[in-house]
């Protein structure tokens, strides 16, 4: 009997503790699965750029009014009058220091964690620096497009980490051809230790030795029905490069998407007849952004035909009727989650729930 009476308190406290421990874990099942709602952005234009820095911050740059900061819940914007040197933000990077740094339409601004300041120190003095390092950034030139007087030819602007320099392309500039040189897209860093940039007729690798074109010629392009106009790269996890172009020369559209497998360009729009002159429904001629979800699936974002997923083997169509906002996506980034954002719309960012996009700024 004694051991009987032992074993039922045992029982009796174990199920206590189990009962405990389970209502404890069903209220913080309840507190993980409870939605945050999260502030909205309130820019009509588009959000361009993305960046969550290394103090969990979120930067959202617009295509022409202004830069946002999200910060422990709250909205912070800043314009012209706050330190930006333009109100269009194309692209945002954060240096080994941890300062953040903005592409603008025109020119370059920064921010160390109190000031955003507009970056004027240029050195366009050094002609056979040779080199980089991984933590380089590279920024675009001053102008909107084309080049200023102390630019003079078309190049990139390189930061070691402390100074700011100019670097020319070895490129002869033909009459009519002012701004065809000028960079439209992020730079990216390849796993072949190229860094790579696109401009708006010619795709550009930098090897830490030389600058090397890749033009309409070397990718099979007539240059006159058919042409570059790049406006996002991305190198999946298998090492191949993306390249979207927008409009081009042709009137019936753009080129659409070419891959690089580091050999060979394959026209990629062209291999699975999504241009614009085949088809009648929505295409892959324009294409603004690129990415990789945490699948391999490759995303396209474009300017009138919605956003497509490549999952390797068959394409499929995003548009309006899924809950996107509008046609046009500035940008699809990859959240440190792992989760893709589309930005682009007048509805802020955009998170695909694995069937409809739903809004999250």
């Amino acid at each position: 009997m004694q051991n009987t009476f032992i074993i039922c308190c045992t029982f009796l406290i174990v199920s206590t503790l189990s009962c405990r421990s389970q209502n404890q874990s069903n209220r913080v099942n309840q507190m993980v699965s409870t939605k945050i709602e999260s502030p909205l952005l309130k820019y009509t234009n588009g959000v361009r750029s993305i960046l969550e820095d290394s103090k969990g911050n979120i930067w959202f740059g617009s295509y022409n009014e202004g830069l946002c900061l999200l910060q422990n819940g709250a909205l912070r914007y800043f314009t012209t009058e706050n330190g930006l040197s333009d109100n269009q933000v194309r692209s945002i990077y954060e240096d080994k220091n941890g300062t953040i740094w903005f592409e603008c339409g025109i020119g370059l601004s920064t921010y160390d964690g109190q000031n955003m300041t507009v970056y004027k120190e240029r050195n366009y003095n050094v002609v056979d620096k040779k080199g980089f390092s991984d933590t380089d950034l590279w920024f675009k030139g001053d102008e909107t497009v084309g080049n200023n007087k102390l630019e003079k030819s078309p190049g990139v602007y390189q930061f070691d980490g402390q100074d700011l320099f100019y670097r020319t392309f070895p490129i002869e500039l033909k009459p009519g051809q002012e701004n065809a040189f000028s960079i439209s897209t992020p730079f990216i860093r390849s796993k072949n230790g190229k860094v790579w940039f696109g401009t708006y007729s010619a795709l550009i690798a930098y090897d830490g030795k030389q600058f090397e074109i890749f033009d309409n010629a070397k990718l099979g392009l007539n240059g006159t029905t058919e042409s570059l106009h790049i406006r996002s790269l991305m190198e999946d996890s298998k090492g191949n490069l993306w390249i979207g172009n927008n409009c081009g020369n042709n009137t019936v559209g753009g080129i659409g998407v070419f891959r690089y497998d580091g050999k060979e360009f394959i026209h990629f729009t062209k291999q699975h007849h999504l241009r614009k002159d085949l088809i009648k429904t929505s295409s892959l001629d324009r294409v603004f952004s690129i990415c990789e979800d945490k699948l391999g699936n490759i995303w396209f974002g474009t300017v009138e035909s919605g956003v497509w997923r490549y999952d390797g083997h068959t394409m499929k169509n995003f548009t309006k009727k899924d809950g996107l906002d509008g046609d046009m996506t500035w940008i699809i980034y990859n959240s440190k989650a792992g989760q893709l954002w589309f930005g682009g719309g007048s509805n802020g960012i955009q998170l695909f729930n694995g069937e409809t996009f739903d809004r999250i700024y």
